[in-house]
């Protein structure tokens, strides 16, 4: 199994993160990701964020929400974990605005390994008092080590 601390790194996790709107919201997890990770094209990754939210919310409920997408050229999952600022809608099935994310990027040709991911990262924010350390974490590595700590 994938541990989360194969995918997700402090830099990578972050707090405070300017809202706005669910657009500008992607067009940023794209440029963090493709900052941290030069093989992966920004653009690419931004347009593939909004093709898969055309599909449907990645919003979740109770202030979540786990954009995710396969992505040509990654060869391995990447993951990032934003608090916002300021909630931002994001057509969560409650119809609750969002302000914790959890991105998941995988290989186009993902496997069942990777949804099995998903199901993990899922688990993990539907717990109230994960979710309370979340919102509360001081700094980015608070965040960071709060989802590590929080793994199932």
């Amino acid at each position: 199994m994938i541990r989360l601390e194969h995918i997700l790194t402090p830099a990578r996790s972050q707090v405070n993160v300017p809202g706005g709107s669910k657009k500008r919201v992607l067009e940023y997890i794209a440029h963090l990701i493709a900052t941290d990770q030069p093989q992966i094209d920004e653009d690419t990754l931004f347009e593939s964020l909004v093709a898969r939210e055309k599909l449907g919310s990645t919003g979740f409920g109770d202030g979540i929400a786990i954009p995710h997408c396969r992505l040509i050229g990654c060869t391995a999952p990447i993951s990032a974990v934003l608090h916002l600022e300021t909630a931002v809608d994001f057509d969560a099935i409650d119809g609750e605005p969002v302000d914790l994310l959890f991105v998941l990027l995988v290989p186009e040709e993902a496997t069942d390994e990777h949804l099995e991911l998903l199901r993990q990262i899922a688990g993990i924010f539907e717990q109230d008092d994960v979710r309370e350390r979340l919102r509360n974490a001081p700094d980015s590595n608070a965040l960071y080590q709060t989802v590590l700590n929080a793994q199932l």
